[in-house]
């Protein structure tokens, strides 16, 4: 009778990918399949906190705020005030959202951050411009 001897298994190690050896298309195709697995790992509530905590300060104090004050103390009507205040910041909102689906579908993320961070830019040049001119 022959002996059955254990054969040894040896675990290899994954290695490293070197960076420098990829293409720039496997690199693009990586990035887009991590932006991907990235988007679809936020849950609803992620999401839906991050918009409302995000928004809730933002319109803390700002000039709707004051106007929907000024309103529902000169109305005394502070329900209807609230009500028209509400159907006003959900209608910006989606305008908001809609337009920013179709952009998004449109353009990549780098154009759409290039395009934003500029328009900022032109809004604050112009908001300085006013409160020099106007001192």
């Amino acid at each position: 009778m022959t002996s059955i001897e254990p054969v040894k298994i040896e675990e290899s190690q994954p290695q490293p990918i070197n960076e420098s050896s990829q293409s720039e298309p496997q690199s693009a195709v990586a990035d887009s399949d991590k932006q991907a697995v990235n988007q679809q790992t936020w849950s609803f509530w992620t999401v839906f906190s991050s918009t409302f905590l995000t928004i809730f300060i933002a319109e803390m104090g700002d000039k709707t705020q004051l106007a929907t004050l000024l309103m529902s103390a000169q109305s005394q009507s502070p329900w209807i005030v609230f009500a028209g205040a509400a159907a006003a910041l959900i209608c910006t909102s989606l305008l908001g959202v809609l337009i920013g689906y179709w952009m998004a579908r449109r353009l990549s993320p780098k154009v759409l951050d290039l395009a934003v961070a500029i328009l900022m830019l032109i809004i604050s040049g112009l908001l300085i411009e006013d409160v020099i001119s106007s001192s």
